[in-house]
């Protein structure tokens, strides 16, 4: 052998060691655990092993160690607890990223004095504008009842050449100034020519001028003169929202109204290597819109074979919201204080041609739902695509799901439909009582988040937040779920505490049956072998600990693939 060749050999084998100890270094140990893996065939372990970013084996010091080679890497996690990563099924992630760039308020100024303080502020530091519009977003709802005080604040002094807007905690009502209003033509003459069925979307004075509140498509005509961020301030958004939500824990989630711009974002995101998470984006389609789920579809192939990043649905509108003002949800009753019923914003028939249509296709339909009639209508769509298709085992869905009539609770099992749940949102306090209560039939009230009763109807319940209407922390909605705790009126109360949840299903809730509702239960929402190794380590034990204490768990760290995403300092 010529010199040549034997340093080509041995240079040869040089690179075959090198490999050799990569492929070797990317096998890990975590060990020392108390881990609960989501998996109801074992559902607590000791120590997990992983390979190439998959999970090797689950179970027990020894049955962990001889799973890899001897020199994988070894973490001792000192006791503490392991969750597989946190999955959130219902959230809309870049739009919470770019308001945490901006001006949100986060459902927590408690006056309107408080409100006047943050608009300022947000003009002044320049969070809030957008163009030389200012926006606030997370506002509470009960301002919305005080709008003689919003028109005298907000229409003159700093505010009288200063275009206005203010959207609500529950991203469904908004309010804006008289210089937005006059800026969008929004006036006495704009509402006469409208029809009478469409100006109960707007708020208006007993001679039709507009009063600045408006519900859905009541506040089109002034977001149409508000500059959309742009796509550099999209991706800013995503790659904030990735951060924060890695920092909590989350490492999935199915992200619902995702039209072109955010899903522009998720992919520019992906292509610079900053998308580690799993999302599963759902474009919205209109079901009495000819044409809407062929653009729903076109989205999809356009979309297509981007890392981390599926379209396996599409998301439906089937109401509004319950609250006063508003009323736009869906009742089997009517309102006491109008006589209406809110609005199904789709006719049955079309919505079941659509879910027929969608699941032969093998498109997985995800529906918010608010009132008891959305929820049953939503259900009969579902139920047409059974009957038609057989069961496609997709995991059709419903999201919000803030009444529920009995005789409804048992059809989820039997049609296999998902409830999303936000179960942050069971407290007893204004939004469930004041701004409900007086209004809707007395035997509907009482069947508010009707987790409970659905849980022992054998229902799958997904955990979601709808951030940023609330905030995506998952202990603290795990928390509200178990104790439906709050404040009302000066005293301490649960919300119809016979439907508390119990803690162990809502760490099942948070993770495989998430997984479930992204239609990828196969690769994450669990610790067992041959799923994404996606871990969420904590500063205590959540299974155990008093209410209290594991509402204010914190994440020491978060893992997707195998590789640590996020580390406490």
């Amino acid at each position: 052998m010529t010199i040549a060749s034997r340093l080509r050999l041995q240079t040869c084998l040089a690179l075959l060691l090198l490999a050799a100890a990569s492929v070797q270094a990317k096998e890990l140990i975590l060990s020392n655990a108390k881990i609960f893996t989501a998996n109801p065939q074992q559902p607590y372990a000791q120590a997990v092993s992983v390979r190439d970013g998959k999970i090797v084996a689950v179970g027990s010091q020894r049955e962990v160690g001889a799973s890899v080679g001897a020199r994988a890497e070894v973490v001792d996690l000192g006791g503490k607890t392991l969750l597989p990563g946190l999955i959130d099924a219902h959230i809309h992630a870049v739009y919470g990223g770019v308001d945490l760039l901006s001006a949100d308020a986060k459902n927590d100024l408690p006056s309107v004095d408080a409100l006047e303080t943050f608009v300022a502020e947000a003009k002044r530091s320049g969070r809030g504008m957008r163009g030389d519009v200012l926006v606030v977003t997370g506002v509470p709802l009960a301002i919305w009842s005080q709008n003689a005080a919003l028109n005298a604040r907000f229409n003159g002094g700093a505010y009288a050449k200063q275009p206005l807007f203010m959207r609500g905690m529950d991203g469904h009502t908004g309010w804006s100034n008289l210089a937005l209003r006059q800026r969008a033509g929004l006036n006495k003459t704009f509402i006469a020519k409208l029809p009478e069925e469409k100006r109960k979307y707007y708020g208006l004075e007993k001679d039709l001028t507009p009063n600045g509140f408006g519900v859905d498509e009541g506040l089109d005509v002034v977001e149409k003169k508000i500059p959309s961020p742009d796509a550099a301030k999209n991706l800013a958004g995503a790659r904030a929202a990735v951060q924060y939500l890695h920092s909590i824990g989350i490492t999935s989630w199915l992200d619902p109204l995702t039209d072109e711009p955010i899903l522009v974002a998720y992919r520019d995101l992906a292509a610079a290597g900053g998308l580690t998470a799993h999302v599963a984006a759902l474009p919205r389609v209109k079901p009495d819109e000819p044409g809407s789920f062929d653009k729903a579809l076109a989205l999809r192939q356009r979309f297509a074979n981007i890392p981390n990043l599926t379209l396996p649905g599409v998301k439906v509108f089937a109401d509004g919201v319950v609250e006063y003002p508003s009323q736009s949800a869906a009742m089997t009753a009517p309102y006491t204080n109008t006589g209406k019923m809110g609005d199904l914003l789709f006719k049955p028939e079309n919505f079941a041609k659509l879910c027929i249509e969608a699941d032969k296709r093998g498109v997985i339909v995800h529906t918010h739902a608010i009132g008891d009639l959305a929820v049953h209508e939503t259900l009969n769509g579902y139920e047409a695509a059974r009957k038609a298709n057989g069961n496609s085992r997709l995991p059709h869905t419903i999201t919000h799901l803030q009444f529920v009539r009995p005789g409804d609770v048992d059809r989820f099992k039997a049609l296999g439909v998902i409830a999303a749940y936000q179960l942050l949102w069971a407290e007893y306090g204004v939004d469930t009582i004041d701004l409900i209560k007086p209004y809707v039939a007395a035997d509907i009230y009482p069947w508010q988040y009707p987790a409970r009763s659905m849980l022992d109807a054998g229902t799958v319940i997904a955990g979601a937040s709808d951030w940023p209407v609330s905030t995506p922390e998952v202990f603290k909605a795990i928390y509200q779920a178990e104790t439906r705790l709050g404040e009302w009126n000066g005293k301490k109360g649960a919300l119809y505490p016979e439907q508390d949840m119990p803690r162990e299903a809502m760490l099942y809730a948070y993770t495989i049956n998430a997984a479930r509702a992204m239609n990828q239960q196969a690769v994450i929402g669990s610790i067992e072998p041959g799923k994404a190794a996606d871990f969420a380590l904590l500063d205590r034990d959540v299974l155990t600990v008093p209410a209290e204490q594991m509402r204010d768990a914190q994440v020491l760290g978060t893992m997707v693939g195998g590789e640590w995403v996020y580390r406490a300092k």
